[in-house]
């Protein structure tokens, strides 16, 4: 879930079976609401109403749709299905975790509805997960009508769950976590908070030597200008940086990325450092060692933004667009190689003299 962080006072509700339907959910069908991409709204036919309510953050909606299973839905933007929810959860997690040798100490920001918790307990690695959701009432209702898809690994023994504002949590855990999740709502409102330096900043002072960090990193259909903005911000803090993706029909325009960070330098996130089990892999439905190497590589329109702020740079063959002749790679690459020739022509020099 791309859990939200947006202020509405009021205590929730379970929803009235003899109510009118909600605002969103009109002759049946419901429609997203939300201002982050004008013009187009996903929507799914409505079986029945789970649950409406309002918790102090955030408009809370559960339905059953006729083809997708049940839907988390908050403030008016869709969060989970049933149907598709691991294309998210296992990529957003799978990919810091198996970037990393041995991830012990893992914080989940957000992820209310347990999805990205039950992929990190997937990982034997991982001795404890702290998972710091601001809004009890998302856990609450995930529990409850999500129980057999995403919200399954809440009692893990590993787990604590804390409800807090994740800013303020992490001031007081300092180099504590091997791989950070930021399983965050788009920023908008409150939640903007979650995309700056300064929350970064925070992020990188809980992380240990060689952490690596994952944030929701929205659509590069539709906010391709806000990824490059996010990725320099990242770049002030963080010395490695990259983006990945992956694709799921419920969310808009059917892709969502991840922003990639490492506290090491010239560390490339883009190949596996492990690989799931045999039988974690059965398991899994989407993320695979190929699937993550895929994820990095972007459509030309979308590399020409990522590619000034990525860190470390890549070369041509890592890259999905050529870079200028005189880059500082390819002077880099011009260099080394005078370097080289240089070297064997005195190396045969020196064998004729001899």
């Amino acid at each position: 879930v791309r859990s939200g962080t947006r202020q509405h006072a009021g205590p929730a509700r379970t929803a009235d079976p003899n109510e009118t339907m909600p605002t969103a959910i009109r002759d049946g069908w419901f429609a997203e609401q939300e201002v982050m991409w004008p013009g187009q709204a996903m929507t799914l036919k409505v079986e029945e109403v789970l649950f409406e309510g309002r918790s102090d953050f955030q408009d809370v909606l559960v339905f059953r749709s006729a083809t997708y299973g049940n839907v988390l839905v908050l403030d008016g933007v869709i969060q989970v299905t049933e149907r598709d929810e691991f294309a998210y959860q296992e990529m957003i997690a799978h990919i810091p975790l198996f970037a990393h040798p041995e991830p012990q100490n893992v914080l989940i920001v957000g992820g209310g509805d347990g999805g990205v918790l039950r992929e990190v307990c997937r990982h034997s690695c991982v001795q404890h997960v702290t998972m710091c959701e601001i809004d009890p009432l998302v856990c609450e209702v995930s529990k409850k009508y999500l129980s057999k898809s995403t919200a399954t690994a809440f009692e893990d023994p590993r787990v604590t769950l804390v409800h807090d504002d994740a800013a303020r949590f992490v001031k007081d855990h300092l180099e504590e976590y091997d791989v950070v999740i930021v399983d965050s709502s788009d920023p908008v409102g409150p939640a903007e908070t979650l995309f700056t330096s300064t929350f970064y900043q925070g992020l990188r002072a809980a992380m240990r030597p060689g952490a690596i960090m994952c944030n929701q990193g929205e659509c590069v259909w539709l906010h391709l200008e806000l990824i490059g903005e996010c990725m320099g911000s990242c770049k002030e803090v963080f010395p490695s940086v990259d983006y990945a993706y992956t694709t799921i029909p419920t969310y808009p325009s059917g892709q969502i990325g991840f922003l990639l960070c490492s506290t090491a330098s010239n560390t490339s996130l883009r190949r596996p450092f492990r690989s799931p089990t045999p039988l974690m892999q059965e398991q899994l439905k989407y993320y695979s060692p190929a699937a993550h190497a895929a994820a990095f590589v972007l459509p030309a329109f979308a590399e020409r933004v990522v590619a000034p702020v990525r860190r470390p740079a890549m070369p041509y063959v890592g890259s999905s667009t050529r870079p200028p002749i005189l880059s500082r790679s390819s002077l880099a690459l011009a260099v080394v190689g005078a370097a080289l020739g240089a070297a064997a022509a005195l190396a045969v020099s020196t064998a004729d003299d001899a």
